[in-house]
């Protein structure tokens, strides 16, 4: 059975992102040079994390960080533990959050961490020792003008206040714009949690307005059940009146004609531990999910979920790339020829890395916003670069991830040829 936490795809990620900066810089004529010094990250570093478990053993993790570039601001990406982790899957999600606050016109560059690790396989206190001790090994690569983590797949607010209490103790005051997404009390921002779901469905929002579907009561199917995917879920259904036909989680895809309520799922899941057996709606093979007749389907889970074969069962009119990478270039084409509607994953779920820089500006000046501020601020800059990538997809005659891609490169090459090579 195909889950969300197994791949259709053994493409290397970090050759879809080559090709796909390949073909954005041949459209906008990037310099040459340029392109060279984008294919490869600036720094990537690999460390060796010994970590005491509660059996009085010792287990070493593999962990990275890897800076893809700096040339609009320090690095910003997340960090994520799996046992699927690679250097090269941790070097093309640098790349990508590179482009990614490029479209969303934010001051940052791009960079991703990761742990080859199962989580679930830890108590709470090796968790924790091992975020500490990863923490104090790349300590010095990290900081809030440097680069600045956040949470990613499996990792999660509480993750991100070790992080922050290990860099504060070290450096021997309080620094917590050093992270983002962190809880509430101890710097996170309102509105945080929720931020990548809100950007995906405020993308969902304006591509059904794009293309005219009405948006009350269309049919969407959402793969992965974990913060991206049920804010979604949850925000469409009750804020946008969409009708979730599916949800799936790694161990469990449920399909229901009549709605899934998220909410009430989202309760199953945390008494149960996953969405098996959930009352009132039917379980289904997890590859049936693409394949669903609806009008929106939202990936959000981990990468390389749709290849080709996948790409020409889809139904849907829209996709809306909650996950990173989720799409294959192959795939790409399938769906660009049955003329269905792709929101990017740069474009799609820069809803967090949007909050975290709200985040970010709150800390750096000790202030506290509203919820309302929050949403407020996000709506606007989603709805922005939802038109500005538009713009650039009808100016080329492409599809939305190419001129997402035109634009974010474009952004990026602009400001390494500004700055100049030194020496």
């Amino acid at each position: 059975m195909l889950t969300n936490e197994s791949k259709v795809t053994e493409e290397n990620p970090y050759q879809v992102a080559l090709a796909q900066l390949k073909l954005a810089s041949e459209i906008s004529k990037v310099d040459p040079w340029i392109v060279e010094m984008l294919k490869t990250p600036k720094k990537v570093i690999e460390v060796a994390v010994p970590v005491k478990m509660d059996d009085e053993n010792l287990r070493v993790f593999t962990g990275y960080r890897v800076q893809h570039n700096d040339a609009r601001g320090p690095y910003k990406g997340g960090i994520r533990y799996h046992p699927n982790v690679t250097v090269d899957e941790v070097k093309a999600l640098s790349m990508w959050m590179t482009w990614k606050t490029a479209v969303v016109d934010l001051p940052y560059g791009g960079a991703k961490g990761g742990i080859v690790v199962n989580p679930k396989e830890l108590t709470k206190g090796e968790l924790e020792r091992l975020t500490r001790r990863y923490t104090t090994m790349i300590l010095d690569e990290i900081g809030p003008y440097r680069d600045v983590p956040a949470p990613d797949v499996n990792t999660n607010p509480q993750v991100m206040a070790w992080i922050m209490d290990t860099y504060s103790t070290i450096k021997g005051y309080s620094v917590p714009e050093v992270v983002t997404g962190k809880p509430l009390s101890v710097g996170g921002s309102a509105g945080r949690n929720e931020a990548t779901g809100r950007g995906v469905s405020i993308c969902v929002r304006e591509a059904a307005s794009a293309i005219g579907i009405k948006l009350s009561g269309a049919k969407v199917a959402i793969q992965g059940f974990g913060n991206v995917g049920y804010n979604a879920a949850s925000i469409l259904r009750n804020e946008m009146g969409v009708n979730v036909v599916a949800i799936s989680d790694s161990e469990s895809t449920l399909y229901s004609p009549e709605g899934i309520n998220p909410d009430k799922a989202l309760e199953y899941k945390e008494k149960n531990g996953s969405l098996r057996g959930y009352p009132g709606a039917k379980q289904i093979d997890a590859s049936d999910l693409f394949s669903l007749p609806v009008d929106v389907l939202i990936p959000a889970a981990i990468e390389g979920q749709i290849n080709k074969r996948v790409a020409e069962s889809i139904s849907a009119k829209i996709i809306v790339e909650g996950a990173n990478g989720p799409t294959d270039i192959g795939a790409d084409e399938v769906l660009r020829e049955k003329g269905v509607l792709l929101v990017p994953d740069i474009l799609a779920n820069a809803g967090g890395v949007m909050v975290s820089y709200f985040e970010w500006l709150q800390n750096l000046h000790r202030e506290k916003w509203d919820l309302n501020t929050v949403n407020s601020k996000l709506e606007e800059k989603m709805v922005y670069s939802f038109k500005e990538v538009s713009k650039v997809t009808q100016n080329y005659d492409t599809t939305m991830r190419l001129g997402a891609l035109v634009l974010g490169v474009g952004k990026v090459a602009d400001a390494i040829k500004t700055l100049g090579l030194f020496p």
